[in-house]
């Protein structure tokens, strides 16, 4: 890709589709007024995700040299300027805060905290143990709230939960598989390095991974979610989200991956298959062809 596009990041803004978990779980998809919401929530996030890769890569430039990986970055590399990545940062600043105020629902405090609180992960708050990752979860959960509370959607507890859980297993992979990858001069390029080890990273991960199976699992057999879904049946999901979880684990210690989950589930076909698995059986046990409704 050309490497201003490069600098966007546009793989990650995958990770904007929490956006549309409101949707799918609140039975909405088929209001319009809250699909379009919804649809310029996911794009306001993506411009908005963008300006703030940019100004991450810009600060982190010179320890992204010493990476294996990241020394290929537009910025890291060379081959875009300092200006031309500050005109592109605010162009995506802006254009994102126009949709979030425009079209994006009734909640834009929601993108505002975002970009307050990434901006302050890129300017320091990064570099403080366990804090670090739960600012990326944060982040997840807003996308999470931009997509039910924003649009009118009340947000489940139970989903809520779930998605805290999810994403602090990222967050802590993506820390553990830094330390793989880096190795001696893993706090040449993240100081907070410092401050884990392999075996205190392990455990954090089995603790999140444990919690996030358990409050899905819950979640599929609560009363309020057979009253509001009619079906017992999203029990049959967790099996996908077990196996996702296993292969996501399975990549970060014997793969080499794990430090970038939009990346791993575009490029691992067990990982895509046991989402697109889980998203096709809750559509149609939603949708009422598998088990009817009660």
């Amino acid at each position: 890709m050309p490497p201003l596009i490069r600098l966007m990041r546009p793989h990650q803004w995958l990770k904007n589709g929490f956006v549309f978990v409101g949707l799918l779980f609140g039975h909405a998809w088929n209001d319009p007024e809250k699909v379009t919401q919804a649809l310029a929530a996911f794009a306001a996030f993506c411009l908005l995700a963008s300006g703030i890769y940019v100004i991450n890569d810009l600060i982190d430039r010179e320890q992204d040299r010493v990476h294996p990986k990241k020394k290929s970055r537009p910025l890291a590399a060379g081959t875009v300027s300092v200006h031309a990545a500050l005109f592109l940062a605010a162009s995506c600043f802006i254009g994102g805060s126009a949709v979030a105020l425009l079209w994006a629902g009734s909640a834009p405090w929601i993108f505002a905290a975002y970009v307050i609180m990434n901006i302050g992960y890129s300017f320091g708050l990064k570099h403080v143990v366990i804090l670090d990752v739960f600012i990326i979860a944060a982040g997840f959960m807003l996308r999470i709230l931009a997509g039910t509370l924003g649009i009118g959607i009340a947000p489940s507890h139970w989903l809520l939960l779930c998605g805290l859980m999810l994403t602090l297993f990222l967050g802590f992979a993506k820390r553990r598989a830094e330390l793989n990858a880096l190795l001696a001069e893993s706090a040449g390029h993240r100081r907070v390095l410092e401050h884990y080890t392999e075996g205190m990273l392990d455990q954090f991960i089995t603790i999140a991974a444990a919690g996030t199976v358990i409050s899905y699992a819950l979640y599929t057999v609560s009363a309020e979610t057979v009253a509001l879904h009619g079906t017992r049946g999203l029990i049959a999901t967790v099996p996908f989200v077990l196996y996702g979880m296993l292969r996501y684990l399975w990549r970060l210690h014997r793969a080499g991956g794990g430090g970038d989950p939009a990346r791993e589930l575009l490029t691992d076909p067990h990982l895509w298959a046991a989402t697109a698995g889980w998203l096709l059986l809750v559509l149609a046990l939603l949708g009422g062809s598998i088990i009817p409704r009660p």
